[in-house]
C-alpha cells in the first residue's frame, strides 16, 4: 500500500517525521551582517514549525566567512552564530518538528568578497575567483564538518550538504568549472571526492543519531545527469546520508537527452536501489495533487519551497483539503506579511519575476 502525505517517516538515523511533507530551505536574507540570526529568523521559523511540517530546514547557512552568498545570509562558520542556532533548533522542537540546518558555500559566486578573495575549484575570470589550494580544500572540508558539529551543539537533529545550485560542492562536481589537475579534479569520482569526504567527516564526527541530507540539483553551471547520477547512486548504496533531496526546479522535468530522454528525472531517481536511504523531491509544487505526485512516482517525502512562501500552513492545508492549491501570483507584499515575511524578506521575493504586485 503506497504511502499517502500524512504517513509517517522513519529514517536510518534520528527521530522518525510525522509526515511526508518538509520545508525546504528558503533564501530569506534577514539575518544580521556578521550572520547571526535575527528576530526575524526566529518569527519566520517559529511560523513554519507550528504550521505542520514534520522537519523543518534553515534557510542556506555558509560555513566559511568567504561564502557568503546572500546579503543577510545566516552564518554557521562561528561560535558567536551557536545562540541564535540553539533558539532556532529550541523553537523547532518546542513545535514537534524533526530539525535541520542547510550547510552552504557560494564558492566563485559568493558575493560579498573583495576581487581575487572569491574561491572556487579553479579560477573563473568571469567571477574574478581563483581557485583553491589542497590544503584549502581540505580547510573546506573540514569547516563544513565543524560546521555540522556547531549545528549538533546548537540541538539540531541534522543537518544537508548543500551540493545543489551551483554553488561550492557542485562547482566542484561541474566538469566545466572544475579544471584541476589533482584529486579533485579530472574524473567524476575525483570531482565528487569532496562531497563524499564532507558527508563521511560528518558521519564520524557526529553522535551516531545526527541526520545527514544531501541535496543535488540537476541543471546549470556545467552539470551533466550522468554525474549528478553518479552520485546519488553512490550516496544511496553507501547508506551514510539518511535522505537525499532532489531539487529539479520542476517535478514534471523531462530528460531531453542522453540515455533517459523522454523519462522524467524524478522517475529515474525512483528507480534507483536506495536500501534505508529515504528519497525526496522539491519543484513547483502549489498543490496538494502536486505533492501527491511525488509520492506517486516513488519517492517518499516532499520538500515545500514557494508554497511555503504563499501559504504558511501549506501543510494544515493539504492534509484538510485534497484539492488545495496556493494562492495565484503575483500577490501583495500586505499578503505576505500576514504569511510572516519580513521586510527583508520580501524584498528578497521581488527579484522573483511576478511574485510580488507593485
Amino acid at each position: 500500500m503506497k504511502p499517502d502525505l500524512l504517513t509517517p517517516l522513519t529514517l536510518p538515523r534520528g527521530p522518525e517525521l510525522a509526515n511526508r511533507l518538509l520545508l525546504a530551505p528558503l533564501t530569506n536574507q534577514q539575518s544580521h551582517p556578521d550572520g547571526t540570526a535575527t528576530e526575524d529568523d526566529f518569527r519566520w521559523i517559529e511560523s513554519c514549525a507550528r504550521n505542520g511540517y514534520s522537519m523543518v530546514m534553515t534557510c542556506a547557512a555558509n560555513v566559511q566567512a568567504n561564502g557568503k552568498a546572500f546579503k543577510g545570509q545566516l552564518g554557521i562558520w562561528n561560535d558567536a552564530q551557536l545562540p541564535g542556532l540553539t533558539r532556532m533548533a529550541d523553537i523547532i522542537r518546542r513545535h514537534g518538528s524533526v530539525s535541520s540546518v542547510q550547510l552552504h558555500h557560494g564558492g566563485m559566486r559568493a558575493g560579498f568578497n573583495l576581487p581575487g578573495y572569491a574561491v572556487g575549484p579553479s579560477a573563473n575570470p568571469a567571477y574574478a575567483s581563483r581557485g583553491l589550494t589542497q590544503a584549502e580544500v581540505r580547510q573546506l572540508r573540514d569547516d563544513f564538518i565543524t560546521a555540522a558539529l556547531r549545528a549538533q551543539r546548537a540541538g539540531f537533529d541534522g543537518a544537508e550538504v548543500h551540493a545543489a545550485f551551483g554553488w561550492i560542492l557542485s562547482q566542484f562536481l561541474s566538469h566545466t568549472l572544475n579544471q584541476r589537475q589533482d584529486s579533485y579534479g579530472g574524473s567524476t569520482e575525483n570531482r565528487a571526492r569532496l562531497i563524499f569526504e564532507i558527508i563521511d567527516g560528518i558521519r564520524e564526527a557526529c553522535r551516531p543519531d545526527f541526520q545527514i541530507g544531501l541535496r543535488l540539483s540537476l541543471e546549470r553551471y556545467g552539470m551533466r545527469f550522468e554525474d549528478i547520477l553518479y552520485v546519488a547512486q553512490r550516496a544511496l548504496r553507501e547508506g551514510k546520508i539518511d535522505y537525499l533531496d532532489l531539487a529539479p526546479w520542476d517535478i514534471s522535468k523531462v530528460m531531453e537527452e542522453g540515455e533517459f530522454a523522454g523519462q522524467r528525472a524524478i522517475d529515474v531517481f525512483a528507480r534507483l536501489p536506495r536500501g534505508e536511504v529515504r528519497l525526496g523531491a522539491s519543484g513547483k509544487i502549489m498543490s496538494a495533487a502536486r505533492a501527491r505526485q511525488v509520492l506517486d512516482a516513488g519517492l517518499d517525502f516532499v520538500m515545500i519551497g514557494r508554497a511555503a512562501i504563499l501559504q504558511n500552513d501549506f501543510p494544515h492545508q493539504v492534509l484538510q483539503n485534497p484539492d488545495y492549491i496556493t494562492p495565484p501570483l503575483p500577490v501583495s507584499a500586505a499578503y505576505l506579511t500576514q504569511q510572516g515575511l519580513s521586510p527583508d524578506f520580501i524584498n528578497y521575493m521581488r527579484n522573483w519575476d511576478g511574485f510580488v504586485a507593485e
